[in-house]
């Protein structure tokens, strides 16, 4: 009786040794092998698979994610977004910063006043646009845009760009000098550009590619708090500015990532 108590017991300890093993080897493979895999998918622009999706400031503090991305010429760039109905930002002088204080104060439209640089790979952005939201320049939606790649997986020259949303003017968290705050909901910015080309008949295609990743509780280069589901919704533009009435081709991301956008949404819904 006892040898079978302590045969019971052995087999007992066994099972539980080559469930743990089996666990751990599960968990292995889905945290150092799949996972990864199924969270980058640059299958569409493998020229960007080695990229940082993050901006930086002038003194090198990481600032907004990138978003949003474009394929074209710098011509097919300017004509869609003037087709969208975006402003290109006037340069930062003193006439145009006294001009945006004056916009700010005596609530008046300025449509195109300048944004801040950011930098990405070393440089400023190469275009930057803004939508106005209310009467003044205290409030808006913009975007910065940077050529990196001269021809991508479609032959075109490929744009990588930060949208957000511009909610009032105020000091940096970080280096407390003047400048505007941005809302914390960057995708639905993003969603806005892809969603005001798509309706100017400026895109052939829209896709995904991997961003940042998911985050909830991110901090750009002034402080302020964002959230996203860290993808990047990239739009094939027409060439030659050649309008199209018919709607863009969407083409879906791997299954894994359709899942998690959706959890996603629903966990943002809910912040």
């Amino acid at each position: 009786m006892a040898a079978d108590k302590g045969l019971r017991r052995r087999l007992r300890l066994r099972n539980l040794a080559t469930g743990a093993v089996a666990v751990l080897a599960l968990w292995g493979l889905a945290a150092y092998v799949v996972l990864p895999i199924a969270w980058t998918h640059y299958e569409r622009q493998p020229g960007l698979a080695d990229r940082p999706m993050v901006t930086h400031t002038a003194q090198g503090i990481p600032g907004d994610p990138l978003n949003v991305g474009l394929v074209g010429v710098k011509e097919d760039v300017l004509r869609a977004m003037h087709a969208a109905g975006w402003y290109p930002a006037d340069p930062i002088t003193w006439r145009s910063s006294i001009e945006i204080v004056g916009s700010v104060v005596l609530d008046r439209p300025y449509h195109d006043a300048p944004v801040s640089p950011l930098y990405y790979d070393g440089r400023r952005e190469d275009f930057a646009f803004e939508k106005p939201v209310g009467t003044s320049a205290d409030k808006r939606e913009h975007v910065r845009f940077w050529q990196v790649l001269d021809k991508g997986a479609e032959n075109r020259p490929v744009w990588l760009g930060s949208a957000t949303f511009d909610r009032g003017v105020g000091l940096s968290h970080d280096t407390g000098q003047v400048t505007h705050h941005i809302g914390p909901d960057i995708d639905a910015v993003r969603d806005e550009l892809t969603d005001d080309l798509q309706k100017a008949g400026m895109v052939e295609a829209t896709y995904q590619i991997t961003g940042i990743g998911p985050t909830l509780n991110g901090r750009n280069g002034e402080g302020d708090p964002y959230y996203t589901d860290g993808e990047i919704w990239m739009s094939r533009l027409v060439p030659a500015g050649v309008k199209t009435a018919k709607p863009p081709e969407i083409l879906p991301p791997p299954a894994f990532v359709g899942f998690k956008d959706r959890l996603w949404h629903w966990v943002a819904s809910r912040l």
